[in-house]
């Protein structure tokens, strides 16, 4: 019998003393963290791939393709580089010949640009179709961006006998600039010239880049040259200052407007350019596409929601043809407008962000929908674990009452000899004595003690002599 539960006590090895500081706590920690470590774990997993699956962290790095050099394509791309800087994201200009390349860039899995600047109706200007661009998004319309053609007045004087151009038609059989491979100004002018009546043919055309072009113009190479640029651009303010240089006044520009959809009137007003010089002399009507700002559908959706922030910052103030707070909008865009700029043209900038760094704003943002469902999942789950613990605590308590019914039992059916009996209580109560249970389980403990001291007690009756009787 000795030698059995000596086996049994082998296997069963007992846990070393804990400080009494430890020993004496309301409750377990460790069977806490024990208890819970499932529930924890499980939680976790479920965040790491909520994380995983909604990606809420965007990238430091983010590549927006421009347009030619001096142009208003990149003196935005600037202004955009420093409101992203803000927020820790780094933007990287690539410059390029204009909307179309751009376009073709954006359709490009491999080029690695994800936002760029687009003349509206690029898309089907460069198809020659009525569809747009598959498989891109709309971050919001940003500015007029105006059809300017710029001819020479020694050119009209030698040709027209006059200094001023009256329309379109009349540039027939003049070396003009319809902008370099790649540029939507290409075929944007040769759906403006068709509807004027002109064939390519009609004209010499140049396909130069914006500012070899410029310079062509100034001594005499070129008659003229058709830029489609916003009124900031550097090369723009030039020509309009240049004395020599006239900008042609497109009075059929409503009719324009009617036959190319992607048109819109808009009026340069006199003096806007210079007030003192009264530059321009008199009102100008031209017609205008809109730049967009467009996507890749996998961009971020946070990177999105900060260009839609900056375009907002950079292009809402009044300027020579909108009116402040006009742009950016969702009008005049043929692509399918991006859900993050449909968000900020409801309801502006997130709530958290105003009060919040970006990041976490963010991170909260894009994480609370799951963060909720975990909880409503997790929550019924949660309700097992004070169960398990109260399980786990008695167990170290009531387990040792099969060993203390065995004594027992033996004991019915003793009639003498009851010394190895005796002894096997003693080692179970060494047991007992070392369990280590919460203060809120210590009553429980002490009734196992107590029914110990019972048994013992039926032992001694039967004169079992053990040193423990002899106390």
């Amino acid at each position: 019998m000795p030698r059995a539960a000596s086996g049994e006590n082998a296997a069963d090895p007992t846990p070393p003393p804990m400080p009494p500081a430890l020993r004496h706590t309301l409750l377990s920690t460790r069977d806490l963290l024990v208890t819970a470590g499932p529930f924890v774990l499980l939680a976790a997993l479920l965040l790491g791939l909520a994380y995983w699956a909604l990606d809420p962290t965007p990238p430091k790095k983010v590549v927006l393709a421009t347009g030619p050099a001096n142009g208003a394509y990149a003196e935005f791309g600037q202004r955009y580089q420093a409101q992203l800087r803000k927020f820790g994201i780094q933007v990287e200009l690539r410059g390029t010949e204009g909307s179309s390349e751009n376009l073709r860039l954006l359709e490009d899995a491999d080029s690695g640009v994800d936002f760029a600047f687009v003349q509206g109706g690029a898309g089907r200007l460069r198809s020659g179709e009525d569809e747009a661009p598959p498989d891109l998004v709309s971050l919001g319309s940003l500015f007029y961006e105006p059809l300017w053609i710029f001819y020479r007045e020694a050119s009209a004087q030698q040709r027209l006998k006059r200094e001023r151009v009256d329309k379109l038609s009349e540039l027939k059989g003049w070396r003009v600039n319809i902008g370099a491979k790649g540029s939507g100004i290409t075929n944007l002018m040769k759906r403006v010239l068709s509807a004027s009546g002109l064939e390519p043919e009609d004209i010499v055309a140049e396909r130069m880049s914006q500012t070899p072009a410029v310079m062509a113009l100034l001594d005499g190479s070129i008659d003229a040259l058709a830029l489609v640029s916003a009124p900031e651009a550097p090369m723009v303010q030039l020509l309009l200052q240049t004395p020599g240089i006239r900008l042609l006044d497109f009075a059929q520009a409503e009719a324009y407007t009617r036959r190319l959809p992607m048109l819109a009137a808009v009026r340069l007003p006199r003096g806007v350019v210079k007030l003192d010089a009264d530059l321009p002399p008199q009102d100008i009507d031209l017609v205008a596409p809109t730049a967009m700002l467009v996507a890749k559908p996998t961009s971020h959706p946070a990177l999105q929601r900060l260009f839609v922030q900056a375009a907002n910052t950079i292009h809402s103030e009044a300027g020579w043809f909108q009116t402040r707070r006009e742009f950016p909008n969702r009008r005049a865009t043929e692509l399918p407008m991006a859900k993050e700029a449909d968000r900020f043209f409801d309801t502006g900038p997130p709530f958290l962000q105003r009060y919040l760094p970006f990041w976490l704003a963010n991170l909260i943002d894009r994480m609370w929908v799951v963060l909720a469902s975990i909880i409503v999942v997790l929550l019924p789950l949660s309700r097992v674990l004070p169960p398990l613990y109260e399980l786990r605590i008695r167990s170290r308590v009531f387990r040792w009452y099969a060993k203390l019914r065995q004594i027992e039992e033996s004991l019915a059916g003793q009639t003498e000899g009851a010394q190895p009996l005796m002894e096997q209580l003693d080692q179970l109560d060494a047991r007992v004595k070392q369990l280590q249970v919460p203060l809120s389980h210590a009553d429980e403990l002490y009734a196992l003690r107590s029914h110990i001291d019972l048994v013992r007690k039926k032992l001694r009756a039967l004169g079992a002599q053990t040193p423990g009787a002899a106390a």
